[in-house]
């Protein structure tokens, strides 16, 4: 599927408050202009993304990567593999991510739900509004992992808003403080259209900028987006 081409931006406008769709199609016009395709996310297979999206939660990407290659190792990557260890062993496997024996009791929970299920395949069948209230009746699962799993792994339209989206779209103007996870994840996909390939490269652009660019501290001597903000500090 091609990326839709979304209006170019006029140079100083502003990202104003609001639900106009231009001002969504700009961010990521000028996002994917500045860096480039991403294509994200990184795994072998969607039950690997699966396993990264409950691993990735409070940790670095790297702890993620470490993590994994253990369980490859133990010859451990796959549902039943993961159902049948002692939770004390699965924690030790993926240590490196961090918070292992909450993470480990989560990944039991989601890999009893896929076999329940009857495997990865077995959900490309089901209506994406069900299954994503299912993945968020199983144990450890909220909004967040249940929409890079339905995103990444299983390539349904949905956006996934995280902390690094409530960071730049407040500093842009786009939401504000007292938006709900549901109600962001709404604006953007009324705002875009319903399209996995863009939310993908938006999720993952917005990723990268707030990590290196739009930062707690931010960069704006080095933002691409500073002529349209309007919460950019001064040089």
């Amino acid at each position: 599927m091609a990326l839709p081409v979304c209006p170019a931006p006029a140079p100083e406008a502003a990202l104003s408050p609001g639900s106009d769709p231009q001002r969504f199609q700009q961010l990521f016009q000028r996002l994917r202009d500045h860096y480039g395709p991403q294509h994200w996310w990184p795994g072998d297979s969607p039950f690997e993304i699966m396993v990264g999206a409950v691993l990735t939660q409070n940790t670095a990407w790297t702890n993620v990567e470490k993590a994994i290659a253990r369980l490859v190792a133990a010859e451990c990557l796959s549902p039943e593999a993961i159902v049948a260890l002692p939770p004390h062993e699965l924690a030790e496997l993926i240590r490196p991510a961090g918070y292992f024996n909450v993470k480990a009791r989560r990944l039991q929970s989601l890999c009893r739900f896929l076999l329940e299920a009857g495997g990865t395949a077995a959900l490309a069948h089901r209506a994406t509004g069900p299954l994503r209230q299912a993945l968020l009746m199983v144990h450890g699962i909220g909004p967040e992992t249940a929409d890079d799993i339905l995103l990444y792994a299983l390539e349904r339209p949905i956006f996934v808003v995280d902390a690094y989206t409530r960071r730049l779209g407040g500093r842009l103007g786009l939401l504000d403080g007292t938006t709900n996870y549901e109600a962001i994840r709404a604006l953007f996909e009324q705002a875009l259209g319903l399209n996995c390939v863009l939310f993908n490269e938006l999720h993952a652009l917005i990723v990268h900028h707030a990590k290196n660019v739009c930062r707690k501290r931010p960069r704006c001597g080095e933002c691409c987006l500073a002529n349209a903000c309007p919460g950019r500090t001064a040089p």
